[in-house]
């Protein structure tokens, strides 16, 4: 039986942060852990952006993950918020670098295709195949779902180096 590996996933965001936490034993998923940093709307941006650094760093002291995955900034209709989001997701990186965890990012459609099959799946489509790959995961948030989505993605993709952080 191989060591088990601990991913984190991040969905960032600046009004919800979902996180999530499982263990991959060869070809075994395990669900560890999962939640939603939700940062007070009423902070600064610097702030809240501080609040999430504060927070990812402190999953990846707890949990102690061997890798992580971030999801990538997809650009939208409106550069403001991509920028925003972008921030954000700088916050969780930042925290993952200082806490010495290797980052992969990966596609919001590369997620959705290794979770769901299609690379154009919907949320609730997510939620739900990520509430069957990981059963004893239980009730869970939209960006809870999309972080354990990301780390099953991680588990499927990253090399096995960056995995136990070999360098």
């Amino acid at each position: 039986m191989s060591t088990p590996i601990r991913i984190l996933g991040i969905d960032p965001g600046l009004r919800h942060t979902g996180w999530g936490v499982i263990e991959q034993s060869g070809a075994r998923l395990v669900h560890i852990a999962h939640g939603v940093i939700d940062p007070p709307t009423d902070l600064s941006m610097a702030e809240r952006l501080g609040h999430i650094f504060e927070a990812v760093g402190e999953l990846a002291r707890h949990h102690a993950p061997h890798a992580a995955g971030v999801e990538e900034t997809l650009v939208n209709a409106n550069p403001r918020s991509a920028l925003k989001l972008g921030q954000a997701r700088g916050a969780a990186m930042a925290a993952l670098a200082m806490a010495g965890v290797s980052v992969a990012e990966f596609a919001p459609r590369q997620i959705k295709l290794s979770v769901v099959g299609t690379g154009t799946a919907d949320k609730d489509q997510v939620k739900f195949m990520v509430q069957r790959l990981l059963p004893r995961a239980g009730e869970m948030k939209l960006d809870a779902a999309d972080a354990l989505a990301c780390a099953i993605c991680a588990a499927h993709h990253l090399p096995l180096q960056m995995k136990r952080g070999a360098a």
